[in-house]
């Protein structure tokens, strides 16, 4: 496997990993600027971690993918 495989900007998948992984940036911003309750912040941490777990999920899947190309380079 190539992490150049994780470019794959005609992907849809590469868009939702984008899209993951800037969601988990403005939660984590959050987190560390605001001061929430207690029960927000679980909720917030549960999202993060939510989002951590897809965002791992879809890196795997364009890794392994063969892209829209069709082939392998």
């Amino acid at each position: 496997m190539r992490l150049a495989r994780l470019y794959q900007p005609r992907n849809p998948l590469f868009w939702a990993f984008i899209l993951v992984n800037a969601l988990s940036s403005v939660i984590s911003y959050l987190l560390h600027t605001r001061d929430f309750p207690v029960a927000v912040i679980l909720i917030l941490a549960g999202f993060a971690l939510g989002n951590m777990v897809c965002g791992i999920g879809i890196a795997v899947r364009l890794l392994r993918d063969p892209g829209p190309e069709g082939g392998s380079r």
